[in-house]
């Protein structure tokens, strides 16, 4: 099986934006951590107060999809539809 990885920046545009995703995250990555083939999952802010490294590992692309799919339709992707990602999804290969 070939892990995903996805890195990048997760971009708020302002106070607003930044303060949804300090009331969501928690309860994000909590959730995110209890899937099956979740290998690593970390959002942290950067030096700058908008911006938030992402980086995710999953065991292989049937996890990562999964995964996508229950973003999609959770709190935090509802709230945070509107904000910016710049990411990059990689498959290592075994």
């Amino acid at each position: 099986m070939a892990r995903v990885r996805l890195s990048g920046q997760l971009v708020c545009a302002d106070g607003a934006q930044r303060a949804l995703v300090e009331e969501h995250l928690p309860r994000h990555l909590e959730l995110t951590h209890a899937e099956p083939g979740c290998l690593s999952f970390a959002v942290v802010p950067t030096d700058d107060p908008l911006v938030w490294q992402v980086d995710e590992l999953f065991v292989d692309e049937a996890a990562f999809a999964l995964h996508q799919d229950r973003v999609r339709a959770s709190e935090w992707g509802r709230a945070t539809a509107g904000i910016e990602r710049l990411y990059e999804v990689a498959v290592e290969p075994d």
